[in-house]
């Protein structure tokens, strides 16, 4: 675990608009809250981490935000548009990669992109899958299906068709699963350079280190609530105590506060 601060080396700038607002979500199963009351902005060009322990409403708040749960109250949108009113226009600005990719048994790695070019009207289509192939390395296996491919392999497939369109919002859900020390570098490379290029991240992932490293700021979730927001030294600010201690440390600390601060995002 990595005890050291660590600033990205991209700054959002302060003025940038937001390409995802999040306006007093909920989200109810049954008699059980997973989410209450979250408002969140985040600019173009930020990388978000989403963290907290098993059960804190991090896979719902995704999966809401990806246009796949609807919310109990509230309102979310992507790029201008209300995920409610107009979920085609927002969806079609989006890209979500689940832990767990969702590939087709019978397409090949390259018809996969062609397949999804086709679904979202990419013009260039044609030039960007070969970049794609080549920045993911899987231009040698473009004629395969994807029960030849390894673990990382498949998730790199995910990773090339979500981006194939250009999305302004990337959601990304423990990207990391299954590659390998080469492929975790590349990897963040390419999350980078979309946040630079100006879209909008939202990181969830258990690799504290990864989230220290890439993102600008961190949202923590505690029981479906918002137990911090903000960039790593705001929070260690909130515990002055923990100042130099790891960040697993600092985020129990606050998981564990019984009246955490920066409870409104």
């Amino acid at each position: 675990m990595l005890s050291r601060e660590v600033t990205p080396e991209f700054v959002v700038p302060s003025n940038a608009p937001a390409a995802i607002q999040v306006r007093d979500f909920s989200k109810r199963y049954g008699a059980v809250s997973a989410v209450r009351g979250l408002n969140l902005d985040v600019p173009q060009g930020e990388i978000l981490g989403l963290v907290g322990p098993n059960g804190a409403g991090k896979t719902t708040t995704l999966r809401a935000l990806a246009g796949i749960l609807r919310p109990t109250t509230g309102t979310l949108s992507i790029a201008g548009f209300d995920l409610a009113v107009a979920p085609v226009e927002a969806k079609r600005r989006l890209a979500f990669i689940p832990d767990e990719p969702h590939l087709f048994d019978y397409l090949t790695v390259e018809e996969h992109l062609r397949f999804t070019a086709r679904l979202y009207g990419v013009p260039d289509a044609a030039a960007r899958i070969p970049e794609l192939l080549a920045e993911m390395e899987l231009t040698e296996k473009s004629g395969v299906l994807p029960s030849e491919l390894s673990r990382g392999m498949k998730q790199k497939l995910s990773v090339a068709a979500a981006l194939l369109h250009d999305p302004a919002v990337l959601i990304l859900d423990e990207p990391l699963t299954g590659l390998d020390p080469a492929g975790i570098r590349r990897m963040k490379d390419t999350i980078r350079r979309r946040a630079e290029r100006g879209t909008s991240v939202i990181l969830s992932s258990h690799l504290l280190n990864l989230v220290e490293e890439l993102c600008t700021r961190v949202l923590l979730l505690r029981r479906g609530e918002v137990a911090a927001l903000g960039t790593i030294a705001e929070l260690r600010a909130l515990r002055p105590e923990l100042a130099t201690a790891s960040l697993e440390d600092l985020f129990i600390a606050l998981i564990d506060d019984a009246t955490p601060a920066g409870r409104t995002a």
